[in-house]
């Protein structure tokens, strides 16, 4: 039995059996609605030393996108940015800031409110040779602009029996942020990375970023690249060769962040700086070592690294934002059961956001998603810790 979350009975989920080796803690039943602080909701800063060695800087995940974006539009002269605010304003999350003194009105264009009219334009323009960054104040937003994304831009260079690419690049905001309510936090994960001819990518650190955004400009195909508000002014460390204006991630390859030996802990954007520190509390309270792979590319998906991770620790849970019902995490699952079944000792589990529209409430919204302590308590569970 797979786990989701519910609003309602998230906070009594089932109470775990405690190992006599470990410390006692208090079950998640027994968990008081008021000490979920907003604090420990959003979690600490996710600050996961992802580089290392001489030349390190620290990056925001913010400026990486920048400098990612100012590099492409600097080697390319195809390359140009369009949305609302991305000008004259500096983006609403000040991605773009600074690249219209630097490049101008012509490569950097401020468009009206109207999702799917600029949309269009960006994917006439492609079809036309030019090379557009189109981006969405929220993914939320690319609703208004959906044909143009799934029928326009993914479909083109089958319809056109590979005669005619359609190099685009749709990026933004996607998933929840903080009291944004039901029309504003919605996870498009699982909506675009089921459509063929899209590729679709969710970074979560500033190498992340910054690699999987150039990557994704360079690609002849179609390319969602869904960011997530919260993670803008998270800092990392960024490698001497991510700062180069050369590097790239290549799609459809997963990262280790952790090794580990116990249990595969595979999660995407925001949610693995959350696995990493219920991994990192396992270890300390339990002696438990997770293995935990950051996704990034949604589609393709690495599936080889999560089947090796599988055969080597015979456990599997998968952590997402988005809603359960054919979510990413349920791919997932079903792939592994068609790939992996015979090392697993035990059912591969999900954690997932609820199946409601996300509450506007500050206590419900609390109950709508992933903690780092549901994570490590549900884990520790699934291990009959």
């Amino acid at each position: 039995m797979s786990r989701i979350l519910r609003p309602a009975a998230r906070l009594a989920a089932s109470t775990r059996a405690i190992a006599p080796r470990a410390p006692v803690t208090q079950p998640i039943a027994q968990i008081s609605r008021a000490a979920l602080t907003r604090n420990a909701y959003f979690g600490a800063a996710q600050t996961r030393a992802y580089a290392e060695g001489s030349g390190v800087k620290e990056y925001t995940v913010r400026d990486a996108l920048n400098e990612a974006l100012a590099e492409e539009l600097e080697s390319n002269p195809k390359t140009f940015i369009l949305g609302e605010e991305v000008a004259q304003y500096n983006g609403a999350y000040k991605v773009t800031k600074g690249l219209l003194d630097r490049f101008g009105d012509k490569r950097v264009i401020d468009t009206p409110i109207t999702e799917s009219g600029f949309c269009g334009l960006a994917v006439g323009a492609a079809l036309s040779g030019l090379h557009p960054i189109c981006e969405f104040m929220t993914f939320n937003f690319a609703m208004q602009a959906i044909d143009q994304i799934v029928n326009s831009a993914a479909k083109t260079l089958y319809m056109s029996g590979g005669i005619q690419p359609c190099n685009i690049t749709f990026r933004g905001p996607n998933g929840f942020a903080a009291g944004v309510a039901a029309q504003h936090s919605q996870d498009y994960s699982a909506w675009y990375g089921s459509i063929p001819g899209l590729k679709v990518v969710s970074p979560w650190s500033a190498e992340d970023a910054k690699g999987l955004l150039k990557a994704a400009i360079r690609d002849p195909n179609p390319v969602v690249v869904l960011e997530n508000e919260l993670m803008y002014g998270q800092s990392f460390p960024m490698s001497e060769a991510a700062q180069k204006d050369d590097f790239v991630i290549p799609f459809g390859k997963a990262k280790i962040e952790r090794s580990g030996k116990d249990i595969t802990m595979v999660s995407l954007s925001r949610c693995v700086g959350q696995t990493l520190v219920a991994a990192e509390n396992l270890k300390k309270q339990y002696g438990v070592e997770a293995e935990v792979i950051n996704l990034r590319s949604i589609k393709p998906l690495d599936l080889n690294t999560i089947v090796e991770s599988v055969k080597k620790t015979h456990r599997l849970v998968v952590v997402e934002s988005g809603y359960p019902a054919f979510g990413v995490s349920a791919e997932i699952l079903a792939l592994t059961m068609e790939y992996a079944f015979d090392y697993l000792d035990a059912p591969a589990q999900r954690i997932t956001g609820a199946d409601v529209p996300t509450p506007y409430a500050q206590g419900l919204e609390e109950m709508s998603f992933p903690t780092e302590k549901l994570i490590e308590d549900y884990t520790a569970k699934l291990l009959k810790l």
